[in-house]
């Protein structure tokens, strides 16, 4: 039995650590969800952005399978996900450069918050975006 309290005790102690005592990293960089119709929109708006640094990197996810509701009809796409690495104080110009060139009426432009990250990485990012 003592085994069985000092482990929960020891359980416990670490949870409590972790979750009230280890602040969490905040950062100034975020994520930007948009989803293109081909390759050829997805490449020409993921270069403009890294061109423009706006973004310092941007990833081509290409199959990607999407449901979505429009103009009261249930559509079914193949499109590509552009997952991009950039700043808050870029976000105003990348979404007006992401509209200016985007084949759709109205595009997915979306931001997640980078909480956390390897510094190094976090490093290089505010390196290759404007400032």
């Amino acid at each position: 039995m003592k085994t069985l309290f000092y482990s929960k005790t020891l359980i416990f102690a670490l949870e409590s650590t972790i979750r009230y005592r280890v602040p969490a990293m905040t950062t100034k960089y975020q994520i930007v969800l948009n989803t293109c119709p081909d390759a050829e929109s997805a490449k020409h708006i993921a270069t403009s952005l890294v061109e423009q640094q706006l973004a310092a990197c941007v990833n081509i996810v290409p199959g990607l399978q999407s449901i979505y509701s429009w103009q009261n009809e249930i559509k079914h796409s193949e499109e590509q996900l552009l997952i991009i690495k950039s700043s808050e104080s870029c976000y105003q110009q990348l979404e007006q450069t992401i509209l200016s060139l985007h084949p759709y009426e109205l595009p997915e432009v979306v931001t997640v918050p980078i909480n956390n990250g390897l510094p190094a990485y976090l490093n290089w990012l505010g390196d290759n975006l404007k400032h």
